[in-house]
Order: structure tokens, then sequence, then C-alpha cells
């Protein structure tokens, strides 16, 4: 082989490497989660922060930012993970507030960028806590939002992940894929417990009757694609079939069942009150190592997509 070649060679994988993203999550690792308490101040690596964008200025509208302790601005670009947390639901243990959210830390071992987008109120002057409110307005703090935090910090654009759980989990499509516009920000998504269109929510006006609910999910499933989706569930709901009722030829859905018991313990822990939560993925167990190799996959192929 010549000089000239091995040179070349030597340059191409210089050049794949540092634009690769974070490594893969520790799938064998032993360690116990520590889901970082919000603070106020500034962005910095190791802490998350309540962020008020500029337009809500002066109301308690927010959202919040971790950055991995490695993180630096000029560094490789890492994947970015957006989360929208449950109801305000004291029997689990749920306050609805975006600071107590937690999966996307546990998806993403706390090495990814991870913000959680709020849920706002029809006066525009909070986040809400139990449901949607002001559709629109949530739906158009992400559309601003995403693009900026994600130029703002250096993420990697072709690593952004959207996770919710329990309403959040809902969100990710009812909120999530509202509309191609949206649906355009995020490369993969993962549920936990619940899901767009799967049951009637009684008493609401957007999730009853079932039959227009689930014609309306049907429509805002579709704007999936063939991206990545990982579906998780303590217990069981009938997910699947309507996915496949929607998309029969999907090849991209995963889904994973959880028994939080087993994960965590029996209930209340020092982990969870109850087993419907988001804190499985803060110690070992066999549903954590099963999502994380998923994320690695993912992360993967997004990766070898991006070099090509």
């Amino acid at each position: 082989m010549s000089l000239r070649l091995i040179a070349c060679c030597l340059l191409s994988l210089s050049l794949t490497t540092s634009t690769m993203a974070k490594p893969p999550l520790p799938i064998d690792s032993q360690s116990i989660l520590q889901i970082p308490t919000s603070i106020d101040g500034e962005p910095h690596p190791g802490r998350r922060v309540s962020v008020t964008p500029a337009e809500y200025a002066r109301t308690d509208v927010h959202h919040t930012i971790y950055l991995p302790s490695d993180w630096t601005n000029d560094g490789v670009p890492l994947p970015i993970i957006f989360e929208y947390t449950g109801n305000h639901y004291p029997a689990s243990g749920s306050t609805g507030e975006v600071a107590d959210a937690g999966l996307g830390f546990g998806l993403s071992a706390g090495q990814f960028i991870w913000v959680t987008l709020p849920f706002i109120s029809q006066d525009h002057q909070r986040n809400q806590i139990t449901w949607w409110d002001d559709k629109e307005a949530t739906v158009q703090y992400a559309k601003t939002n995403v693009p900026r935090i994600i130029d703002q910090y250096s993420a990697n654009p072709d690593q952004v992940f959207l996770c919710g759980f329990s309403r959040g989990a809902i969100a990710v499509n009812y909120i999530g894929l509202h509309d191609d516009e949206i649906a355009k920000l995020w490369t993969a998504f993962i549920t936990h417990d619940h899901f767009d269109g799967v049951r009637e929510w009684k008493g609401t006006d957007w999730g009853s009757p079932l039959a227009e609910y689930q014609s309306e999910a049907s429509e805002r499933l579709k704007r999936v694609g063939d991206r990545p989706y990982l579906v998780c569930q303590n217990g069981f709901y009938a997910t699947q079939d309507f996915v496949r009722r929607v998309l029969p030829a999907a090849k991209n859905f995963t889904y994973l069942s959880v028994n939080t018991t087993e994960a965590l313990g029996s209930f209340p822990n020092e982990f969870a009150k109850a087993s419907h939560n988001d804190r499985w993925l803060n110690r070992p167990n066999r549903y954590r190592t099963e999502a994380w190799k998923w994320m690695n996959r993912v992360l993967s192929e997004q990766t070898t997509e991006t070099s090509d």
C-alpha cells in the first residue's frame, strides 16, 4: 500500500471518529443513576437547570436542560433527548412538573443532552401539570425551542430522541407528531406506559369517543415514517395491535414489556412510589439493558447514515 493511500485512510478514519456521537451506553454497568435536581442558574456541564425562553419572559413557563459533565460547546456533537413527562398523579408519585421528570435521563444514562419540555397553560403563564390546556402553544414551544437548543448547545441534529412517560408517552405522538413541521424535529421515539390512540380517555374532548380519537391518532402515527420507535409498557395494553392496524408493513417498531416491580423491587421503594413510574432505568436490571441496547443500535445506525 502506498504512503499516499495510507495517509488517505488515516484521514478518513480520523474524520469518521471526530464526527461520531457519544460512545455507546454502558449496557453492563452496575451503576445506580441519580437523577440530577433542577436548580436555578445558567446551563453548565454536570448541571440541570430551569430555562424560561424569551417568548415567555416574566412568566413561569419553562423547560429544564441537563448538560453532561464532559459537554463542551466546541466538542464532538452529543445526542440529545427531549422528554414530555406525566400528569400530576399523586398515586404514582408523578407531580406533572418538568423538574421531576426522569425517563430521558435513564434512557441516556446521563450521557446525552437532556431537555424536558413543558405543556403550556391556557393563559400562557405557567406549565400545565395535567393534560394539555393550550395544545397549539405547546406545539409551537417545541417548534421554536427544539432547533434553538440543538443549535445553542451544539447537539447532534441527526440524533434527536423524543421520549415520554404516561401523559408524556401519549404526547410523543399527540404533540410530537401533531403536524408535519414538528414531526420533522425528531430522529427516534420512545414511550413508556400509554400510547396515543390505544385507549379512550373519557371526560376529555380529545380522547373520546374512541373511534374519533383513534382516527386522528392514526394520522399522527403515520408521520413516524421509518424512524426507530421503542414502545415500553408495564402491564398489558393493545399498543402492538393498534400500530399494526395503522402501519401493517412497519418494521421500525420495537416493543419492550417492562416489569417495574422486578426492575426496582416492591413499592414504594427508594426509586418510586408505585409500579407506574419513569424510574425503572435507575438501577441495573434486564429491562434497562434491553433499552440501552436499542439506544446503542439506533446511535450506531444514525452514525453510519451520517457518515454515508
